[in-house]
């Protein structure tokens, strides 16, 4: 029956010269690195169904978060804005329900639309969202097993592994019979920590040694030219020497990651075959990716957060058979901004106003033609996890500059192409010790007979032009509220 109202929706858009409303589903994952596919390169962990994925679609090896931290991350997805214009500056904050958001732009033009998993900006709450006909959620970041969920307002107690369960409900939605177009957003809780494999995946990787990033030993060579919260940070909360208040060991943790994503696969697998079962896959495209990047001992560091490589870049695939090229990589940088204009796009509506992400829809046929030149990245100082400062930093794809707020040693600028692993700061040797005056005075007055304080100098305009385009003050300023 479905396929017949999407045959009939084909046959009256083909009259009216106008593409059927295509089948949106997007699936998000919880603190997910880039590399953690086998066909990414991980060592040992077995993703056959998204790696099918990216064999049938698009992989996007460049794609970046602009704040690698839950929930301001997830806020910009929705609102294709970053986190300084939505106001979701931490995993505190709710998101304000006035902000235009795709899954509204998608009901207003006839789609239904369902959230199915982990939500995540205002902890407190469960409730159904604006934007959605369809609601399965939880609470903050929710268990693994046995949770309490929120379906479609009403409290239910499921008994189950946490990724399956909501890949039942996401099954259910997709086998309805319906004659609108709809969008699913599947949003997973893995692989957040404290990490727990499905019964049928925990101990399947025992015999395995995930391999230590060579920026992870403590010696004065690994740190030579950062700036001391580095070094200092090894030993917090989310340091190799104190992960998670010493509770945890480092080799036992990165199995125990893998062993939970080895669920995350499967469900790709069970929502593709789905898609495939109701005839839909020729009319769909499917979106992976994650919230943020995940830091596994490089520079001595876990989680998040920083805006080093392994913490902001993000698996991207794009899957829209008859439209994807297969098989393809793109190198165009492209973010958690421009996802929700891509849906846009591929639905055939106009991206609000108030979104400055740029669609990716036409690179899943061919490279831009006018890829974006770089993005900001904001990250803001938490009480609660106040081991890493504020940053804000440029990147162009090659050359990255970070900025810090509250530290006052050293900034940080890489080029990836020769320092893909960012062991080598070249701003190492402009540093502040007594003197007055701020350590952008102090780089630029250099600007004439030196190479980095020369890129320093081009990549601090691209984030002062980032910054004022995008209405961001470039200090911290405390205001009385109104």
């Amino acid at each position: 029956m479905m396929r017949f109202w999407m045959a009939l929706a084909l046959f009256f858009c083909a009259a009216a010269h106008t593409e059927t409303p295509r089948i949106i589903v997007f699936i998000l994952i919880d603190d997910m690195r880039f590399d953690s596919l086998s066909c990414m390169g991980h060592p040992f962990l077995e993703t056959p169904h998204i790696d099918q994925l990216a064999a049938e679609g698009v992989l996007f090896e460049r794609a970046y978060v602009t704040t690698a931290l839950c929930s301001p991350s997830r806020a910009s997805i929705l609102s294709s804005r970053y986190a300084h214009q939505h106001g979701v500056l931490d995993n505190n904050t709710e998101m304000d329900p006035a902000l235009p958001i795709f899954p509204q732009e998608l009901q207003r033009a006839g789609y239904e639309t369902a959230f199915v998993g982990k939500w995540h900006m205002g902890g407190a709450g469960d409730a159904p969202r604006p934007g959605f006909d369809h609601w399965v959620s939880f609470r903050g970041q929710g268990v693994y097993r046995d949770p309490t969920l929120n379906v479609d307002g009403e409290a239910v107690k499921r008994e189950g592994y946490i990724t399956d369960l909501l890949t039942d409900y996401a099954e259910e939605f997709l086998a309805k019979e319906r004659e609108k177009p709809f969008m699913l957003y599947l949003s997973h809780k893995a692989v957040h920590a404290e990490f727990q494999p499905a019964e049928r995946h925990s101990g399947s990787y025992a015999d395995q040694e995930y391999p230590h990033p060579a920026s992870m030993a403590d010696t004065d060579e690994n740190y030579a030219g950062k700036p001391d919260w580095v070094r200092a940070q090894r030993k917090s909360w989310h340091g190799v020497d104190g992960m998670y208040n010493k509770t945890t060991d480092y080799d036992r943790f990165v199995l125990d990651y893998a062993e939970t994503m080895r669920a995350v696969d499967d469900s790709v697998g069970r929502v593709i075959a789905a898609l495939r079962a109701q005839g839909l896959a020729e009319n769909t495209l499917v979106v992976f990716s994650s919230d943020n990047g995940f830091l596994f001992g490089e520079h001595g560091l876990i989680d998040k957060r920083c805006m080093y490589e392994p913490s902001i870049r993000v698996p991207m695939i794009a899957w829209c058979p008859g439209v994807a090229e297969a098989g393809t990589r793109r190198q165009a940088l492209v973010t958690n901004l421009d996802i929700a204009p891509t849906f846009l796009e591929a639905a055939g509506l106009p991206a609000p106003e108030q979104f400055v992400g740029r669609s990716f829809w036409s690179a899943l046929a061919a490279e831009p033609a006018e890829p974006r030149p770089a993005f900001l990245y904001e990250y803001f100082w938490e009480r609660n996890f106040p081991q890493t400062p504020t940053v804000l930093g440029v990147h162009d794809g090659r050359y990255k500059l970070m900025q810090y707020h509250g530290v006052w040693d050293r900034y940080e600028m890489y080029d990836l192409e020769t320092d893909p692993h960012e062991q080598h700061n070249l701003l190492a040797e402009f540093i502040q010790t007594s003197e007055a005056g701020t350590l952008d005075q102090h780089i630029r007055s250099k600007r004439n007979d030196n190479e980095h304080a020369k890129k320093f100098e081009e990549l601090s305009k691209q984030l002062r032009d980032l910054l004022e385009a995008t209405e961001c003050r470039a200090e911290p300023v405390w205001a009385v509220t109104p």
